[in-house]
């Protein structure tokens, strides 16, 4: 891909993840669903500590991510993207610019006025910078089994249920 191809497809991708309010990032495992800031050109996640979204396997310096960007309106896959991972330290130039981005972003913080603090002791700050990307979608949906969880399906309605319901619409 030349450096003229390339540039609307790196303008998808900045476009797509700066309005998107999720992405799904695959470290080594699942993917999952996370939200995030774009900020100078990366992705920066904050994650792993308590009150704070868990952030998958693999995403530690040096690693790359797989992302994917859903659309706003349809919720479809729009892109797709490498990322190289960069794990920031706390109290650092760079940590500090993108703790002030997360900060402004970060709903319901049970301790707002102490969150830098509780960020660099607990948590990781994690920027996901593009590396390669792709426009082109998959031949395959990409489904996935569900984790297994405690959570059950709804079991299926009384045979009953339909009469009884369409009777109190009688009534009134």
């Amino acid at each position: 891909m030349t450096a003229a191809e390339a540039l609307p497809a790196r303008a998808l991708v900045e476009e797509a993840t700066k309005k998107s309010g999720l992405i799904w990032v695959r470290g080594t495992g699942t993917a999952q669903a996370l939200w995030h800031v774009w900020h100078e050109g990366t992705a920066v996640l904050v994650g792993d500590g308590p009150g704070e979204q868990p952030l998958p396997a693999g995403l530690e310096a040096g690693a790359t991510a797989e992302v994917t960007v859903r659309s706003k309106d349809k919720g479809g896959r729009l892109v797709a993207w490498t990322a190289a991972v960069t794990v920031l330290e706390p109290y650092s130039e760079q940590w500090e610019a993108a703790v002030g981005e997360l900060k402004g972003k970060r709903l319901n913080a049970p301790d707002a006025e102490r969150l830098t603090e509780r960020w660099a002791r607990e948590s990781r700050i994690v920027r996901l910078t593009p590396a390669t990307w792709s426009t082109d979608l998959p031949g395959t949906s990409l489904a996935a089994p569900p984790l297994p969880s405690g959570a059950t399906t709804r079991r299926e309605a009384p045979a009953a249920l339909p009469r009884l319901l369409l009777k109190r619409r009688g009534r009134r």
